[in-house]
């Protein structure tokens, strides 16, 4: 739940997405992060695809069960990090749709029934765990269901003038935003979550509305979680700089897929992907900060719906070789177009997995997992924007470490384009993964490259010592 998403909540105006979203834009000169340091972030996080799971649509029993019974094709498919959306039972008063919002919890110590039991929650991370994956939970810190187990005391609550409990934000209709000005409410907080990361042996947290908690709270609680589980993971579902200082280890790439859908949907030039990353992602956040990359989640359109089959999958293969994590979203690798967002999270909408003529996704994405496990390159070097000769239309960019040099050239229109590429020792790269495999032909060495439309190509160098 991200707090300015007009296709979730009430529309609201640029400027409300911009202030909120903690954007380079502004009314005075935004603060240049770039000489801060982000807070040190565990190898093993940097090396991790991200997987968010929606426990109720992800399989057809939508529960937990359902879950650990396909660990073995998650596990094959190449991903890290599971990501469960919220597992706590979800509120009715006030409730959206016939199902209701995981973000309206009802009770932070309790498992929404429909799921299992804490025994089946410990099933599952305990199966992952067995085959070396991590597990994660959606964490709702900055407001409860207006029937919480919490509301009977108001003091945990925001309040307007007449002491009547309020939401977070006034199109928020279903959920009472939580008074961080209490200690109380800071201490329920902090203990709540000690409590699974303590009692389930998980990996992290991702934090829905981050921004909107105090920046404070989410410092002093990480403090207490590193006590508890060393080097853990904390995902901020935020675009704010000051997060990463000493809270989060990876906040949401929203100024990039906000770029890639005005690329893909709007027309605007391809050269704005790097303009993004230079300006709302490097000066604008701390220096070395994680971004996690994603075209794809619960609070967006599919993507495959938004760009069409061929521009998602380009999509994903700029995302996935750019710096940063990348995220597969709950069926996005079987090239699912079932709602999400609104209805999907209101509704029961299970994922469809056998959708005609999507085959090849799956291997696609398998294909993109196995590259940033094998090409330190992709997860740890450095980024470089290389010049082309169709920037309006071509993206390419170097990534540098571990004695490799790779290149990543993505097609982002609907037509056919060729381009030269600015790269040294264009002949020393060998072509090693590309949208249409064809085997190396005399056109698919650089510095010259034809890409057909949403077409996209990946090269490598090794360097000598």
């Amino acid at each position: 739940m991200k707090p300015f998403t007009p296709i979730l909540r009430a529309p609201v105006s640029l400027l409300a997405i911009i202030l909120c979203c903690g954007s380079v834009l502004s009314a005075e000169a935004p603060k240049d992060w770039s000489g801060t340091p982000a807070r040190p972030t565990a190898a093993w996080v940097r090396r991790s695809v991200v997987y968010e799971l929606f426990p109720r649509q992800f399989s057809a029993t939508g529960d937990f069960a359902g879950i650990t019974a396909r660990l073995d094709e998650l596990k094959d498919l190449g991903v890290d990090i599971l990501w469960l959306m919220p597992i706590h039972p979800v509120g009715r008063l006030k409730a959206k749709g016939t199902v209701g919002s995981p973000y309206a919890v009802k009770d932070y110590y309790a498992i929404n029934p429909d799921y299992g039991t804490k025994e089946d929650l410990r099933t599952l991370v305990n199966a992952a765990h067995a085959r070396g994956l991590k597990v994660i939970i959606d964490i709702v810190a900055n407001h409860t269901a207006w029937d919480s187990v919490m509301i009977s005391n108001p003091g945990y609550y925001k309040r307007d003038a007449a002491g009547n409990i309020i939401p977070p934000h006034p199109e928020w209709a279903d959920v009472a935003g939580l008074n961080y000005g209490s200690p109380e409410t800071r201490a329920y907080m902090r203990e709540m979550l000690k409590y699974w990361i303590r009692d389930f042996g998980l990996d992290g947290y991702r934090c829905d509305v981050a921004g909107d908690v105090p920046t404070d709270f989410w410092e002093d609680v990480r403090q207490d979680l590193d006590k508890i589980r060393p080097g853990l993971f904390l995902l901020a579902e935020a675009s704010k700089p000051e997060l990463l200082a000493n809270a989060f280890d990876a906040d949401y790439g929203w100024p990039m897929l906000a770029t890639l859908n005005k690329v893909l949907m709007e027309g605007a030039p391809a050269s704005e992907i790097r303009r993004t990353w230079e300006v709302s992602e490097r000066q604008a956040f701390p220096s070395g900060a994680l971004h996690m990359h994603c075209s794809d989640d619960h609070d967006e359109s599919r993507a495959i719906s938004r760009y069409g089959w061929n521009a998602a999958l380009a999509a994903s293969a700029m995302m996935f070789t750019m710096d940063g994590l990348p995220l597969i979203y709950n069926g996005m690798e079987a090239g699912d177009t079932s709602e999400s967002s609104d209805p999907a999270l209101f509704e029961k909408l299970p994922v469809f997995w056998h959708p005609k003529g999507r085959e090849s996704f799956r291997g696609v994405y398998r294909q993109l997992t196995a590259l940033r496990h094998e090409h330190p390159a992709l997860t740890e070097g450095s980024l470089e924007w290389l010049d082309n000769s169709s920037p309006g239309n071509i993206v390419s960019f170097l990534r540098r470490g571990e004695g490799e040099e790779l290149v990543t050239l993505v097609n982002l229109s609907n037509r056919p384009q060729s381009a030269s590429i600015r790269v040294e020792k264009g002949a020393e790269f060998t072509l090693l993964l590309e949208s249409v495999p064809r085997g190396v032909s005399a056109k698919a060495a650089l510095p010259d490259a034809d890409l057909g439309a949403f077409g996209w190509r990946l090269y490598r160098r090794a360097l000598v010592p």
